[in-house]
């Protein structure tokens, strides 16, 4: 007989695990899920199947019964063919198109400027790249427009993709007043265990690598204290950052005050792990004293197309207190500004290159055009080069300090710059001593056939200016003989003879002076190396 009315409703209640076959329309509710299930009833009341259906509340699991999502593509004017045969499209769950990229506000970060969002955003880390070393768990980390407060380092773990909505729509912001070791980082690198430091790769966790970073900013707002950086990149390689900026709160008054070193990306290095392959492009670094300010041993680090703002220097790389310090670190096509002292650096590193980028109001003590205070480009020691690089600075400053410099070097050591097989020695000084003969230098002619010596030689005041040019003699055991030509100006004689003599392969410029006083020679060197 059908059922016309309900006679009867009856109901049961405990664990999900023990829920049983419930009688037609009997109610079953699980306490420790919170899901209410109604039975189905027998086939012959009806019902398609003999079983338990979920009534749904709250706390249902809504994206896990909606099954049917396909993609279309319908932009494109036609229904995409996702699956073997048209009519056999591929099926996906709404829950699974959903997790296919992660939100940091899934995991409870607000944005909001004021609350606290270090917790929810290290828990994404942690549950995105570390919980389980499967690729598979990894999705990109989606950041909507907004400021993240945060009061301690966010940790950044190997194979961590970031994204923004743009450097001036997500910011991540340290606050705090007083610098800590757990505030001294917006943000640093860590292995896929969640250690920094000296735990990293401990209990074999993976190191920092593979990490991508775009269209966001970090921005450290401590002050107070020395080694307040943006971001550490720690014992991590083959990191890329592109649309990022790494801001501070200085101002143009603040840049000259020594009692704050704020950095935008530092660098940690150990004798097992260095530093290398990271790449920053379309990045900003504003309001900070230092883009990047390390003698950590760093290799292949290329930063392009970047703006440099209102800092105390741009780049300085040097003093390393271990290892070679940085190699192959390169900084092109990008534009510097508002730059107190000098834009680039380089001291104590070698094959670092400065090439094509364009520096206006820099080294001038933020005084503009006719105050010149310091080198714009400065290089410390030999194979590095400043190519192509544009200056604002005019001849006349340029004459009081010059737009590139090149310091360091002695009468036995050399500061050089070379591009290809050009290469150009600089600033050596040399003091000629009086009634004496001396070798001032020394050439070898396997390797250089000819070189050229601009020279200036000061005596009380005689001055003379020149160049010496030598042709080196065959070592074949050909005919042909050493020549050089001394060819000079000078407001009257200074009392010093230069010659060229050769013994096998070696070529020695050699002074010879009168009695008096002392004189003074600087001399470059120009040679096809």
């Amino acid at each position: 007989m059908a059922i016309v009315q309900i006679s009867r409703i009856t109901h049961r209640k405990g664990l999900r695990e023990n829920l049983p076959q419930l009688d037609g329309a009997e109610l079953g509710w699980a306490t420790d899920t919170r899901q209410l299930f109604i039975g189905n009833g027998t086939v012959a009341d009806g019902a398609p199947v003999i079983g338990n259906t979920e009534i749904l509340t709250e706390y249902s699991d809504l994206l896990g019964f909606a099954t049917g999502y396909v993609y279309k593509g319908e932009a494109a004017g036609y229904t995409v063919q996702t699956g073997p045969t048209a009519n056999n499209p591929t099926v996906r769950s709404i829950q699974s198109k959903f997790d296919d990229i992660a939100s940091v506000r899934d995991f409870g970060a607000v944005g909001d400027g004021t609350t606290d969002d270090t917790a929810a955003i290290n828990r994404a880390m942690q549950q995105l790249f570390c919980r389980e070393i499967n690729p598979q768990i990894r999705r990109s980390l989606y950041f909507p427009a907004g400021v993240y407060k945060i009061t301690s380092s966010i940790r950044i773990p190997p194979y961590a993709l970031l994204w923004g909505e743009g450097p001036d729509s997500v910011i991540i912001q340290m606050t705090g007043t007083t610098l800590t070791d757990s505030n001294r980082y917006v943000a640093r690198t860590c292995d896929s265990k969640f250690q920094i430091g000296n735990d990293i790769t401990n209990d074999n966790a993976i190191a920092p690598q593979y990490i991508t970073i775009r269209d966001m900013s970090f921005n450290q707002t401590i002050t107070s204290g020395v080694g307040a950086t943006c971001f550490l990149l720690d014992q991590a390689n083959n990191v890329s950052f592109e649309g990022v900026n790494f801001t501070g709160s200085l101002t143009a008054l603040d840049l000259n005050d020594t009692s704050h070193e704020i950095a935008g990306v530092d660098f940690n290095s150990v004798a097992s792990i260095i530093c290398e392959q990271i790449y920053l492009d379309s990045c900003q670094f504003f309001g900070l004293n230092y883009a990047v300010n390390t003698g950590e041993t760093i290799s292949s680090v290329t930063i392009s197309n970047t703006e440099f703002n209102t800092l105390s220097r741009g780049i300085e790389l040097g003093n390393p207190s271990s290892g070679t310090g940085a190699t192959g670190f390169r900084v092109l096509s990008s534009v510097f500004d508002n730059i107190y002292a000098e834009g680039v650096w380089f001291n104590d590193v070698e094959m670092c290159i400065s090439a094509q980028n364009t520096f206006y109001d820099v080294a001038n003590s933020l005084n503009g055009v006719g105050s010149p205070s310091n080198p714009i480009v400065r290089i410390g020691n030999d194979n590095n080069v400043s190519a192509y690089d544009s200056f604002q600075r005019p001849d006349n400053d340029a004459i009081v300090i010059p737009r590139i410099i090149v310091v360091g070097g002695t009468s036995t050591t050399s500061s050089q710059l070379q591009h290809g097989r050009y290469a150009r020695e600089l600033g050596k000084t040399f003091t000629l001593a009086p009634s004496f003969t001396q070798t001032i230098l020394s050439m070898n002619s396997t390797y250089t056939k000819a070189f050229r010596m601009d020279y200036t030689i000061v005596r009380n005041t005689s001055i003379r200016t020149g160049q010496l040019t030598v042709a080196a003699a065959q070592s074949d055991g050909s005919s042909l003989t050493l020549s050089y030509d001394d060819e000079y100006s000078e407001n009257s004689p200074v009392g010093v003879t230069l010659s060229v003599n050769q013994a096998g392969s070696q070529v020695n410029v050699v002074y010879t002076t009168t009695a008096g006083s002392s004189a003074s020679l600087t001399y470059s060197l120009h040679y096809l190396a």
